[in-house]
């Protein structure tokens, strides 16, 4: 949920890098939304005769920039420019490919100094363990 509230903050921050882990959650919270919002709809019995979803239609909408900006961060991450969020399989395939470990010319590692699940030597031969 912190990786959507995230995505929402940013809302229209198209520099940076977003990595795998946040894109897919924000990926994931949006489709389970918007199915909610059309499940509850039917149930409820709104707008019987429209085909579509309204409200998962106006969820959507609002979420269309958040979305957008996420995917380029995203594309940033794996060290490409934005734009090729625009072609279908290989947006795809860089979505799923691991991102730049390190700086890159997009900014920062938005995992760097989060220390989950490293390991470091220290100058005397001891193994630290990040927390």
């Amino acid at each position: 949920m912190k990786y959507y509230l995230e995505a929402l903050k940013k809302y229209a921050v198209f520099h940076g890098r977003s990595g795998r882990k946040a894109y897919w959650m924000y990926f994931l919270f949006t489709v389970v939304i918007s199915l909610a919002l059309s499940l509850v709809e039917g149930l409820l019995g709104l707008f019987p005769e429209n085909e579509a979803s309204v409200l998962s239609t106006i969820y959507q909408t609002a979420v269309l920039i958040p979305s957008i900006a996420v995917s380029v961060r995203r594309m940033h991450d794996v060290n490409k420019s934005g734009w090729f969020m625009l072609i279908p399989i290989y947006n795809f395939v860089l979505a799923v490919t691991a991102g730049t470990k390190g700086e890159n010319r997009f900014g920062p590692d938005p995992y760097a100094g989060t220390g989950a699940g490293t390991a470091t030597v220290g100058t005397v031969g001891e193994v630290k363990t990040g927390a």
